[in-house]
C-alpha cells in the first residue's frame, strides 16, 4: 500500500503543475481574480476600514482591477501599475473589463492574426470583455466588436476562458 501510496504521488509530481486557487474567507471567491471599478471615484485605503488613510484615488470607471485579498466588506485592489489598496467592495464589479496595453492595436473580425481589422484602439482603452478563448479575447468599446490577442491585455489570465 505504501509503494503505491509513493508511486501515486510520483505520478502526481511528474504530471503538469495545477494552478493553485485560493478562495477568498468572506466570498469564497478565487483569489486572485480580475473585476472592474464600478464608481468614477473610489479611495483606495492602507487598511481596510475609513479610519486608515487613503493612500490613491481611482477615477477611472470601468478600470479593471485584480483583487488578491479580502477582508470583511473590504477588497485589497492593485491595478496595472501594482498601486492600490483597500477599497470597499461597493466600489467594485464584477463585470469584466480590460486595458490595452499596445498603441494601434488592431481589433479584428475574427481570432486570427489575418482576420480583417475592425478598428485600432490606443495604449490604456478600457475595453469590456464578451468572452476569452486560449489565445484570444472579444471585446466591446466605442461601438466596436472584435478580437484582441491576449498578450495585448491587462486584466484577463493568461489561460483563463469565458463565455
Amino acid at each position: 500500500m505504501k509503494r503505491l501510496l509513493e508511486i501515486f504521488l510520483i505520478i502526481i509530481l511528474m504530471s503538469e503543475p495545477a494552478i493553485a486557487v485560493e478562495k477568498g474567507a468572506v466570498t469564497n471567491l478565487p483569489l486572485p481574480r480580475f473585476v472592474s471599478l464600478k464608481a468614477s471615484k473610489a479611495n483606495a485605503r492602507r487598511g481596510p476600514s475609513l479610519s486608515h488613510r487613503i493612500d490613491w484615488v481611482y477615477k477611472r470607471k470601468h478600470m479593471p482591477l485584480e483583487i488578491y485579498a479580502e477582508y470583511e466588506n473590504w477588497r485589497r485592489v492593485r491595478d496595472i501599475d501594482g498601486a492600490g489598496g483597500w477599497v470597499h467592495y461597493s466600489l467594485l464589479s464584477g463585470i469584466r473589463t480590460v486595458i490595452l496595453t499596445i498603441n494601434m492595436q488592431p481589433l479584428v473580425k475574427r481570432p486570427d492574426e489575418n482576420s480583417n481589422i475592425v478598428a485600432r484602439f490606443e495604449k490604456d482603452v478600457i475595453a469590456q470583455i464578451e468572452k476569452c478563448e486560449l489565445d484570444w479575447c472579444q471585446l466591446t468599446t466605442g461601438g466596436f466588436k472584435g478580437w484582441v490577442p491576449k498578450t495585448s491585455l491587462w486584466g484577463v489570465y493568461e489561460k483563463e476562458l469565458k463565455d
